[in-house]
């Protein structure tokens, strides 16, 4: 293994934030489950040059580690470098044979406590309306948090669907979790501090958003489809 860390990155007690594609390279590693070392070696670069990759912004790797990481990360040079970041998830072509496999409570349940943003299904005096939230999972429930008057926020005392999906357009296959259950909204000052030491999402949008929202799962399916 040959490709090394400039010594700027070695040098230095705390790297500027990552860029973009060093982003996607910890992130793709992280939903694999893979370590830095483990990812470097299969790759055949260093670790601390993958270390590099994944840290300083501007990083560019040649052609043939970025090719090899990859193939590693189970996915294509274009996903890695953000070709598709402004596309919606699922234009790939369909796989010829595919195989759906029903996930089980206990699959669906390490699924969701991977964390991130899901879609809310509301009903609104205007008819369903589906929003996407920045949600943790804390002791079972799922929580968000959000703004009176806002449309997440009419989930209160309702019945709802929350949906968790991973698509991988380069190998025609992903994962998608649902849940149904009953939302309700968080008030007692020991559970909003609760969660707000233990929730690991926090809204996108920003702003004042301090209204706690819970569901509390009754039914949890989840599919996976392979090639």
């Amino acid at each position: 293994m040959t490709d090394q860390a400039p010594p700027h990155a070695r040098d230095t007690a705390e790297g500027p934030s990552p860029g973009d594609l060093g982003r996607r390279l910890a992130a793709r590693r992280a939903e694999l489950g893979l370590t830095r070392r483990q990812t470097a070696v299969r790759a055949g670069i260093a670790p601390s040059y993958l270390r590099y990759l994944e840290e300083y912004p501007g990083a560019a790797p040649d052609a043939g580690a970025l090719l090899r990481l990859a193939g590693v990360l189970e996915t294509t040079v274009t996903e890695l470098a953000g070709g598709h970041a402004g596309l919606p998830p699922g234009p790939g072509r369909a796989a010829r044979e595919p195989e759906f496999t029903d996930l089980s409570t206990e699959e669906c349940r390490v699924l969701l406590g991977t964390h991130g943003v899901g879609r809310l299904a509301v009903t609104t005096s205007s008819g369903p309306v589906i929003v996407p939230v920045n949600y943790s999972v804390v002791e079972g429930a799922i929580v968000f948090r959000t703004a009176p008057g806002t449309t997440p926020s009419l989930a209160a005392d309702h019945q709802v669907a929350f949906e968790i999906d991973r698509i991988d357009d380069a190998f025609s296959q992903g994962w998608s979790v649902l849940v149904r259950g009953r939302a309700r909204t968080v008030t007692d000052p020991d559970a909003v501090r609760l969660l707000t030491d233990r929730a690991h999402s926090t809204p996108w949008a920003g702003g004042g958003r301090e209204l706690w929202i819970g569901i509390d799962p009754l039914v949890i399916t989840g599919r996976r489809i392979t090639v």
